[in-house]
């Protein structure tokens, strides 16, 4: 592999001397690359969510494709359903290398241009880090807890100022890593009263030093540069989540605070229509939002309520045809109410309908190859819940469309067994009939496939507790 690459560089070297001479004022760009265990035969070059192209992979899964006319700034690619960032600038020739079982964590780029991207996807594995992090730290005091993150920002503008040191840079990219730099600061900053044990989040945001959201008098909340950044997206989050607790407690008399309350969630979707003017930023955020809250909620009335809300604030046809699709199905999917009927297909490659192999008190969860952390410690947990619980059936469903084989492998490379695994047949209609988001989702149903709880998880501080409920009845 380092030959290949070798000489593939060596060949864009060559070429780009020859058109530095005779092409001097054309703005161009390669990328390239290998991936191990694909999913799929191409990869797919995006710009701003617009493809560019759909490139095919040869027969030693490698591709090299040339960007004209290019458009400096962040790109991104994807492969199945995992997409990562990629900034490329006039004649850069960034490879890469990836391992679709260890997608980001194996990401490795080679070739001009390739500096500035390593640092930027080393900041990406790091910050996931930090957030576990940042939650542990956000039970300290205000003054204590913004000393720390202050050290923590501290180091990162110290590494980038070391970074800058020892390679040079372009504007572009220093712009951008300021802006993972500081929205990730910013975030740990509006996460805080959430995080924070205390259930008096009123009394919390009283406790905070008077400059404590000092920088949001700066923060340009419809910035289409920023938009193309994870972190910054996350910090909208945050900080809308934030301001409306804030405007929530102006009329709420109740003193501990639910984030699945109606009236909270009204007032943030309201708070993201009158400061956002940014279509789509606005758009995306509300989508984001309205569909977390239905999602977790069992009241049909409030999940209504939530939707004509969303309906009448977004102004996107296709976000808004989702929502209520899903709205539907997930009000169908009530307490009480029959399981519906999907088909499912196992390791045997033999088709069963879901009602047919439920004869037992059963849990049903989901995974995905895009959630890889999530694959293997939910598998983790349902093998001690398995041994607990042994009267409960625990079905384990691969929603992705990739077929048995890259299931198979998944299952039998980390060492999973097969029993009572499956795959959706037909994973788009049967995502949409299941009102599969996210996919933490599990639904327990009785030995009648009644439904007992429409969208729990393995995870909760509550789950054994309902699986106790489900066997004693």
């Amino acid at each position: 592999m380092k030959l290949y690459f070798s000489i593939i560089l060596a060949i864009l070297a060559l070429s780009a001397c020859k058109q530095d001479t005779s092409e001097a004022d054309i703005n161009y760009a390669y990328i390239g690359g290998e991936i191990i265990n694909p999913t799929t035969n191409y990869v797919v070059l995006l710009k701003s969510e617009a493809t560019i192209d759909t490139i095919m992979l040869d027969g030693r899964n490698r591709f090299l494709y040339k960007i004209n006319d290019l458009k400096k700034g962040l790109y991104s690619f994807s492969h199945g359903y995992e997409f990562q960032m990629i900034l490329l600038e006039p004649k850069d020739s960034v490879l890469f290398r990836l391992n679709t079982l260890e997608f980001d964590e194996s990401l490795v780029f080679t070739g001009k241009g390739a500096k500035k991207n390593n640092y930027l996807i080393n900041g990406f594995l790091e910050n996931e880090v930090e957030e576990k992090y940042i939650f542990k730290l956000c039970q300290l005091t205000p003054s204590i807890y913004q000393k720390r993150i202050d050290s923590l920002k501290a180091v990162k503008v110290k590494n980038l100022k070391a970074f800058k040191k020892k390679y040079e840079t372009s504007p572009l990219f220093e712009k951008i890593a300021q802006v993972n730099i500081d929205f990730s600061y910013y975030s740990s900053k509006e996460v805080y009263p959430f995080v924070h044990y205390g259930k008096n989040k009123r009394a919390i945001l009283k406790s905070l030093p008077k400059d404590f959201y000092d920088y949001r008098k700066d923060i340009d909340y419809n910035s289409n540069f920023s938009s193309n950044y994870h972190k910054y997206n996350k910090f909208l989050r945050y900080s809308f989540s934030n301001m409306a607790l804030r405007e929530h407690n102006l009329h709420s008399n109740s003193k501990h605070f639910n984030r699945n309350s109606l009236c909270y969630n009204l007032d943030r979707l309201k708070l993201i229509d009158s400061l956002l003017t940014n279509v789509a930023i606005k758009n995306d955020l509300l989508y984001e939002l309205a569909i977390n809250y239905i999602s977790k909620n069992e009241n049909i009335e409030n999940n209504n309520t939530i939707l004509k809300s969303y309906l009448s604030k977004s102004e996107s046809k296709k976000g808004k045809k989702k929502m209520i699709s899903f709205t539907k199905s997930l009000n169908r999917l009530k307490n009480g109410s029959k399981l519906p009927n999907v088909k499912l297909v196992d390791y045997n490659n033999v088709e069963f309908d879901i009602s047919t192999i439920i004869d037992a008190p059963s849990v049903i969860s989901f995974w995905s190859h895009t959630y890889h952390e999530h694959f293997k410690d939910s598998h983790k947990q349902i093998k001690e819940l398995k041994n607990k619980y042994p009267e409960v059936a625990f079905i384990t469903i691969n929603v992705d469309n990739y077929g048995l084989e890259k299931s198979r492998k998944s299952l039998k490379i980390n060492r999973f067994i097969f029993e009572n695994e499956y795959v959706l047949k037909d994973s788009k209609e049967a995502k949409k009939t299941l009102a599969i988001h996210p996919i933490t989702k599990t639904i327990i149903v009785d030995k009648n496939s009644r439904i007992v709880n429409n969208n729990t998880n393995v995870f909760s501080v509550k789950f054994e507790n309902q699986l106790l409920g489900l066997i004693n009845n």
